[in-house]
């Protein structure tokens, strides 16, 4: 009966923390604007360089292959970036009604209230994983409808892996929101903490620039943080069905295997698809191990920062 109640009470805190956030019209725009930003961005100036690298690898073999898929690979690159990266700055700015019930003194009336602080706590994660994922599906549709105009050649097995792949990078980044926002109190500190993660989050974790393009040494550092693994599994299912579509092309036109295999993988490593840890190749399992190790290990510090703080008070 007690646990019934108490789960009452989180569903309760859930549902007024995400309706606080959402009531704000302008809050939730602001939180789209961001992702918004990143694709106009990304189609108005780097989708030209992506198309070009793209045209280059074909034609330094002599070989030619549809601009469709050209186009669509480009703006599938783009999707993989903006989503990975918005999952864990959307979480940075969505975490805005924990930071405000501080600044409110709106968490001391919970304090006085027969809800348990770790209900409380809970209540702030699962409603910044549920504005985050909301956010984030918004702007998949988005861009979902560019790709379907630019060349769409996504299946339906990468399209379920893709919303795993939202659903562990939101998991990893409102964990990290929640473990660096535990020790925000004003909304200074917030500002503060998600213009930093928004500016240099994308450039650490490969979004915006290959990691490929990186030197050896730099690689071989960033290749330590979790977030490249993120991006990396995103990578992975966006340009499965465009590099299938590039390898069915070229074997239409009589290419030799091994030419095909040697232009995809050049493909594959310079978009980051494949990803190297000091010079040994990370298989897709192993992305999805060491993102959820990260994910356990976050969860681990947020729960004892909680418990720790509800013991001082």
């Amino acid at each position: 009966m007690t646990k019934m109640t108490e789960c009452k009470k989180l569903i309760s805190l859930v549902s007024r923390n995400t309706k606080c956030y959402f009531k704000d019209k302008f809050t939730f725009f602001m939180s789209l604007l961001t992702p918004i930003i990143l694709f106009v961005l990304f189609v108005t100036f780097l989708r030209n360089i992506y198309i070009e690298s793209l045209e280059k690898a074909f034609s330094e073999n002599n070989l030619t292959v549809n601009t469709k898929i050209i186009n669509g690979c480009a703006g599938a690159w783009l999707m993989s970036s903006i989503l990975s990266v918005s999952a864990v700055t959307v979480a940075f700015c969505s975490n805005t009604i924990m930071i405000d019930d501080k600044i409110n003194s709106s968490v001391n009336d919970f304090r006085v209230s027969p809800v348990k602080g770790t209900t409380v706590s809970l209540a702030y994660f699962i409603s910044n994983f549920l504005i985050t994922f909301t956010v984030l599906i918004t702007v998949m549709l988005i861009g979902h409808i560019y790709l379907a105009c630019v060349g769409w050649y996504l299946t339906v097995a990468d399209t379920f892996m893709i919303l795993v792949d939202i659903i562990c990078g939101i998991l990893f980044g409102t964990l990290l929101a929640g473990v660096v926002e535990s020790f925000i109190s004003t909304q200074g500190g917030l500002s503060a903490v998600a213009t930093l993660v928004s500016s240099m989050y994308g450039f650490i974790c490969g979004a915006y620039m290959p990691i490929s393009s990186f030197s050896k040494g730099l690689q071989n550092v960033l290749s330590l943080m979790p977030g490249i693994y993120s991006v990396g599994t995103m990578r992975n299912h966006y340009l499965n069905g465009y590099m299938q579509a590039f390898i069915e092309e070229m074997r239409a036109n009589s290419v030799d295997e091994n030419i095909i295999n040697g232009v995809i993988n050049g493909i594959r490593d310079s978009f980051d698809a494949n990803l190297y840890s000091f010079g040994t190749k990370i298989p897709l399992g192993a992305m999805y191990g060491i993102l959820l190790g990260a994910c356990a290990l976050l969860l681990v510090a947020y729960i004892a920062i909680v418990i720790i703080k509800n013991k001082k008070k």
